[in-house]
């Protein structure tokens, strides 16, 4: 069994200062880790910042910060406050993020995004030591920045990453890759290449979860939120390269504007390889199967159903021995 055990946080449904006592007492549960989340909701790093004081014994990161929509010095700023705030236990995670969270809703063009990360990765590397960083990437440049509050402890830096050119860049310029939207039998595929720099190198892997709820309720669920996610072009990709051609309609579907169509078009057999549920034992027996086949690190991530108390499911879900 692995000895790291994650949650995504904040939870859902419950406002963010109320989430307290819920987190609190994960520590004594099993838990290891607390992972934040950024894309429409909150920001990644405050409700770290909560937990850092809320629960003093785990391990915070983010999963992810995009690389595009904060600068170069903001997000190193962000990341060594964080670092100061949790020394040794806060790690960064960023990423490309998506078109949709880049482009339509913050305006800014989604352009190179491996080399996007790649060039903060590198920055963020020298920012990190205290040095005055004046540096022409190939993305962007930075003109003599220094970080004023040099963190104890420079964060260890996660890249998320989907395809084999991310990946390897995980591997060879982070620390780890963090992976998303994939089954425990798809890990199996993308981990060799971040282990091809190291077989130390992390695996943090965020898996969706609707525990305790019949399955054609969280099927219905997890539908959802495929259709949401994997027809957005960096997880089309994803899944193309996966082979996950069960997957064709509905991306004709959407093509065609046929949204209906799409959410129909995904069968039960991708829902269950790609969404965790059923009762609680058997949760944890599927996200087991992530650990053996290479994650270091499962980072839950419950997505219902509506109405579930958030601390009965963080409570179910806890590892058991």
């Amino acid at each position: 069994m692995t000895t790291r055990w994650g949650m995504t946080v904040p939870l859902e449904g419950v406002p963010l200062l109320d989430q307290r006592a819920i987190i609190e007492r994960m520590s004594d549960q099993g838990y290891t880790d607390l992972w934040s989340a950024e894309a429409s909701a909150t920001d990644a790093f405050t409700p770290l910042a909560l937990a850092s004081v809320w629960a003093p014994d785990l391990r915070l990161g983010t999963a992810i910060v995009p690389a595009y929509t904060r600068g170069p010095a903001t997000l190193a700023m962000s990341a060594a406050t964080m670092a100061a705030a949790a020394p040794g236990r806060f790690s960064l995670g960023i990423g490309t993020s998506s078109n949709v969270i880049v482009e339509r809703w913050n305006s800014i063009p989604f352009e190179e995004p491996y080399k996007k990360v790649r060039d903060t990765v590198r920055f963020l590397r020298e920012a990190f030591t205290g040095a005055r960083v004046k540096t022409d990437y190939d993305t962007f440049s930075v003109k003599g920045f220094t970080l004023g509050a040099v963190p104890p402890q420079a964060p260890p830096v996660f890249v998320a990453a989907l395809r084999p050119g991310m990946l390897r860049l995980a591997g060879r310029e982070g620390d780890g890759a963090i992976i998303n939207w994939l089954s425990a039998e798809d890990v199996r595929t993308v981990v060799p290449h971040v282990r091809e720099y190291g077989e130390d190198k992390e695996i943090v892997a965020r898996v969706f979860v609707i525990p305790e709820t019949d399955a054609d309720t969280a099927r219905g669920i997890g539908r959802w939120a495929i259709s949401a996610y994997l027809n957005v072009p960096v997880y089309r990709a994803f899944h193309e390269w996966l082979g996950r051609e069960e997957l064709n309609p509905m991306w004709k579907a959407w093509d065609e504007g046929d949204r209906k169509g799409a959410l129909a078009a995904i069968p039960d057999s991708v829902v269950d390889e790609l969404i965790v549920h059923g009762p609680a034992e058997q949760c944890r027996e599927r996200i087991r199967a992530y650990v053996d086949n290479g994650v270091t690190t499962p980072v839950l991530a419950p997505i219902g159903p509506p109405g579930a108390d958030p601390a009965r499911v963080v409570r179910a879900l806890a590892p058991r021995d």
